[in-house]
């Protein structure tokens, strides 16, 4: 099978073309034809370097942490899908993943695709809407009426996360430079702040809850907004948990842990038209336009989800 992969930690230019063998499948996987296939920070941190003491991959590394595509076999012990069935999903983090034709998955890590998602609305969902899900619904414990501060609004978790907390009922405020303030808007966020001529800290208080996609400064600033007994994720950097105790909030670094039936209530969502996926741009599967993609995301600012058509 075709497939993009790294032979060395780097820049974009270490992303080559290869032909590869088609993975095996396990009796509790299934092998998936990739259709489409998305960029997110995760791949150019991967291919960078800057994981490898976490994750111990082996070269060659096939990178990519999302998929939509088409079921083409089954393992014996698979029981809720068949050859055939569309599906979107977020695999394992192995290190032969998804800039391929084909990956294998285990049957716990599908959804089913509503027939009114294409392959490409299905491939920027995944990683991205589940990071969303886990700091709002999991750790967070997000309920109606709760007030949630976004940061990075306009990024794949972020415009994703925005349409989940409204789809519950929360009050949503968000930060995004000034390109983006329409856009949020048009996502249903409550109070877009534009933080080219505006300080959250100086303008949100009383905040239940803060999804911080920035780091930095702006993760330490976060704490001066939250209510006592409010809670802060990050999914860029671990917050400091003795200035958390101090202001008598929760905090926690988020690592997204892949789940199909949380997957599912996207497909719900989806079809109810309560989250939609931006697409930013919409690439071919050569070496090229994923070595582009990738210093695109790494520069910032990608609006939405960067996808590949692999077929």
């Amino acid at each position: 099978m075709k497939a993009i992969v790294i032979d060395e930690y780097g820049g974009p230019e270490t992303l080559q073309e290869r032909e590869v063998e088609t993975p095996g499948i396990d009796s509790d996987q299934v092998l998936v034809e990739i259709q489409a296939t998305s960029i997110n920070p995760i791949d150019w941190k991967v291919r960078r370097g800057y994981l490898k003491q976490m994750l111990g991959f082996q070269f060659p590394i096939i990178l990519g942490w999302d998929a939509a595509g088409i079921i083409r076999e089954v393992g014996a012990n698979v029981k809720d899908f068949e050859v055939g069935d569309r599906v979107f999903t977020r695999p394992e983090t192995t290190d032969k993943s998804t800039y391929a034709e084909y990956v294998a998955v285990d049957e716990e890590l599908l959804a089913k695709m509503p027939e009114s998602m294409s392959f490409e609305q299905g491939a920027a969902i995944p990683l991205a809407g589940l990071t969303a899900y886990q700091c709002l619904m999991d750790f967070a414990e997000m309920k109606e009426g709760d007030h949630v501060l976004i940061h990075a609004g306009s990024g794949g978790v972020g415009h994703l996360g925005i349409q989940l907390a409204k789809s519950y009922g929360a009050y949503v405020s968000t930060t995004a430079s000034s390109k983006n303030v329409d856009f949020l808007k048009e996502l249903g966020a409550d109070h877009v702040i534009n933080y080219e001529n505006e300080d959250f800290s100086e303008v949100l208080s009383d905040v239940d809850f803060v999804l911080d996609g920035v780091g930095g400064d702006v993760l330490v600033k976060s704490y001066e907004v939250l209510k006592p007994g409010g809670k802060l994720a990050s999914i860029v950097e671990p917050p400091n948990e003795e200035e958390a105790k101090e202001r008598g909030v929760k905090a926690s670094f988020q690592w997204l842990e892949s789940n199909g039936k949380k997957l599912e209530e996207f497909a719900r969502l989806f079809k109810s038209g309560e989250v939609v996926p931006t697409i930013q741009e919409t690439l071919e599967f050569t070496e090229q336009a994923l070595q582009e993609a990738h210093q695109k995301s790494e520069d910032g600012h990608v609006r939405g989800k960067l996808v590949v058509k692999v077929k």
